[in-house]
């Protein structure tokens, strides 16, 4: 068993948080144990809670049109979320909940390494730029502890508001581009406000 099997097997078993009471399954997340490009998510919806996958209804549909947009399929990346229980309804995730889940996808990220972890919605993107609005950041790259942090629109955002559709799949586009130029990205610097409020 890998160490992300062994991390997926402990977290179906978390009770660290109420949401372990409503779940049909967890969802750890999914995909290469090595890949370059990770892509962290908000919450499992309906269709991730009953089958334990990420991003499986219509927002992961877009998702996969996304990756093949750069030649890329799900088995080339990893997909996670922020937190690994429904939420109730599909409500926000609760600052508990994301406390609750966070050394998970640290350990995530610490064992796959990857070079870009590209941020979908605003609670993934809270956790390297808090603070900051997504209509002001999405599609800037910035390295956080020197890995790059990628911040777009969730899929489902495009699917609700037609109009930020190629906003997304623009933004999807320059991920080739982005790692190719790793070097040139520069280091964020928050600010002294926004490191106290940093809820990761």
């Amino acid at each position: 068993m890998s160490e992300l099997d062994a991390l997926a097997t402990e977290i179906a078993r978390c009770t660290k948080c109420l949401l372990h009471q409503g779940r049909t399954r967890t969802v750890p997340g999914e995909g290469r144990d090595d890949a370059d490009v990770m892509f962290v998510g908000e919450a499992p919806g309906f269709y991730e809670d009953q089958q334990g996958r990420p991003f499986v209804g219509a927002a992961g549909k877009f998702l996969d049109e996304l990756l093949d947009s750069i030649g890329l399929k799900r088995g080339d990346v990893f997909i996670a979320n922020v937190i690994k229980c429904r939420p109730p309804g599909n409500r926000d995730p609760l600052p508990e909940e994301i406390a609750a889940c966070k050394p998970y996808l640290d350990r995530q990220i610490a064992l796959i390494q990857p070079k870009i972890i590209v941020t979908l919605g605003r609670f993934s993107m809270a956790r390297a730029f808090p603070k900051a609005r997504i209509s002001q950041i999405h599609g800037q790259p910035r390295k956080v502890d020197g890995i790059i942090y990628y911040p777009m629109y969730h899929p489902a955002a495009a699917l609700h508001q037609p109009s930020l559709r190629q906003t997304v799949v623009d933004d999807m586009r320059r991920i080739p581009q982005i790692i190719a130029q790793a070097s040139h990205i520069a280091e964020f610097e928050p600010t002294p406000e926004a490191e106290q409020l940093k809820l990761f």
